[in-house]
């Protein structure tokens, strides 16, 4: 013999029903946290913010980027400046 029984209720009348808690407040505090943390990592990752962790003292003027890009092609040769 063969039972089917269909009950029509919400999830909310279903946990109360079997006496289960409401995690409603939990999860959105939870989301909420991920949420922050996920902007606070995509804020971390702008190009402004990467250029100053990469280069500390950016922006610079044309006359110290040109000074760096010349120390840098002069040590890639093996060249000091003073040479």
């Amino acid at each position: 013999m063969k039972f089917n029984i269909e009950i029509d209720c919400t999830p909310e009348e279903a946990r109360s029903f079997f006496g289960l808690p409401d995690v409603k407040p939990m999860q959105a505090a939870v989301m909420q946290k991920v949420e922050q943390q996920m902007l606070d990592a995509l804020a971390r990752m702008s190009p402004e913010a990467l250029l100053k962790t990469w280069a500390p003292g950016a922006p610079w003027t044309p006359a110290q980027m040109q000074e760096l890009m010349a120390t840098m092609l002069n040590a890639s040769f093996g060249r000091s400046r003073k040479e």
